[in-house]
């Protein structure tokens, strides 16, 4: 798992709370690099949050 910061919360992505979200890697090898991904629960900007996969869906 990888450490990423939120920088944009895009918009909700259906129900139970889902939403889509732009994030910068913060650690490792890939960081710097903003990838759009889904988050579960309540989320906002600046936030902290942990990535399972930095690998772009293809």
């Amino acid at each position: 798992m990888v450490l990423a910061k939120i920088v944009e919360v895009i918009g909700e992505q259906g129900h139970r709370s889902v939403r889509k979200v732009r994030c910068r890697i913060v650690e490792g090898d890939e960081e710097g690099k903003i990838l759009v991904r889904n988050v579960r629960g309540p989320v906002r900007e600046d936030d902290v949050v942990h990535i399972k996969e930095t690998e772009m869906e293809g």
